[in-house]
């Protein structure tokens, strides 16, 4: 067997490869990963990803464009609002983190502000574990790592993350913290948006634990991340704690089932190529020798999701209509089996979905008859 490293070299080139001649990768962030932890079945998206291919261009190229992502004055806004937080080397930023994660501490006064500055995404990350390792050496203070790089493995892959800032506190343990431009109101934010950031964290946190792991001292990690937004609708700073467990159990044991890319590299047939650059028959004869998981919930994770869709209808998949939908049809994998199975055409009567089917379909045979007889003029 080769040695790791060689393997590395093999796989960075084949996935370059895949990815198309001199197309730039584009760089696997943590929503892309809470959005392929939550879908580890599907493959396509694990290979997509892993080679860095521009899933939006292709969806494009593909004739299926999607809306997905920020909108350009979401993104100036929500830049503004983080200069804002991190203004006077975190301030403000530190003073919510001591006010909602540490009030038993000393409050933050000449924090720590180390230069994370290096040489691409390896020499970032090797600059932060360098940073985070001096803190944990040096307790007492306060310090803030401004846009640390983080590297977690994905399927025998690095992807390489960056949280908006992490904070050691005095006593030495880690926390991230996630700054968002949604508003704050009387408190609460819209439980969608909190949900999708902890999920985002959660993949923060998991990187972060394996940067504890390779540390003599193993800080702790906290799974109380510190949430800041706009507080109700002005631009003041505000902060919550977000409890991430859940959300980092579930990832954890996503991101353990998914696939390794190169075991999907190596399965594809030889050429396929998934440039946007291609004719369009040509890519997606590329595209659809990956098998995909399609569900409705990819429409607002994964940029591929309205070819999907459509692939998925057209061949009557049952997924189409949901994951719930499908587990609870059992053996039933398209709608043309599911349909024959309600008339008694197919399926097995001892099998409890072929048999809730029958019933559902007599009950409503029955119900319709009933409707008639009712709505039907006397003679």
């Amino acid at each position: 067997m080769p040695p790791p490293r060689t393997r590395e070299r093999a796989l960075r080139h084949r996935l370059a490869e895949l990815r198309g001649p001199e197309v730039p990768a584009k760089a696997l962030d943590a929503r892309a990963l809470a959005a392929l932890a939550a879908n580890p079945g599907c493959r396509r998206r694990a290979i997509l990803d892993g080679a860095g291919v521009n899933k939006a261009a292709l969806a494009g190229a593909l004739g299926s464009p999607s809306a997905f992502g920020q909108s350009q004055f979401a993104l100036v806004r929500g830049n503004a609002f983080e200069a804002k937080v991190k203004a006077d080397g975190g301030t403000e930023l530190l003073r919510l983190a001591h006010e909602k994660l540490d009030r038993g501490s000393e409050p933050p006064a000449d924090a720590h502000v180390p230069d994370l500055t290096a040489q691409g995404p390896r020499g970032r990350t090797a600059r932060t574990e360098l940073a985070l390792r001096e803190a944990a050496e040096e307790p007492g203070a306060w310090t803030l790592l401004d846009h640390p790089m983080l590297a977690l493995d994905v399927a025998g892959s690095p992807a390489f993350l960056e949280p908006d800032a992490v904070v050691v506190h005095p006593d030495g343990s880690w926390t991230v913290v996630e700054i968002k431009s949604f508003p704050m109101l009387d408190g609460a934010a819209d439980p969608a948006k909190v949900g999708a950031a902890a999920r985002q964290a959660a993949v923060y946190v998991l990187a972060l634990e394996e940067v504890a792991a390779r540390l003599e001292s193993t800080p702790r990690v906290r799974h109380r991340v510190l949430l800041v937004c706009p507080k109700d609708f002005s631009n003041l700073p505000t902060a919550s704690a977000v409890d991430v467990r859940k959300q980092r159990a579930v990832t954890a044991r996503q991101l353990a089932r998914l696939t390794r890319i190169e075991e999907i590299a190596d399965a594809l047939p030889e050429g396929v190529c998934f440039s946007p650059e291609l004719p369009a028959e040509e890519l997606t004869r590329a595209v659809e020798s990956v098998p995909a998981t399609y569900a409705p919930e990819c429409l607002s994770a994964c940029e591929l999701a309205f070819h999907c869709r459509d692939r998925s209808r057209a061949d009557g998949a049952v997924t189409s209509l949901g994951r719930p939908v499908r587990a609870e049809l059992g053996g039933l994998t398209t709608v043309e089996d599911v349909l024959a199975a309600a008339r008694g055409e197919a399926g097995d009567p001892d099998d409890p979905a072929v048999a809730a089917l029958r019933r559902a379909a007599a009950l409503r045979a029955e119900a319709l008859g009933t409707a008639a007889r009712e709505v039907a003029p006397c003679p």
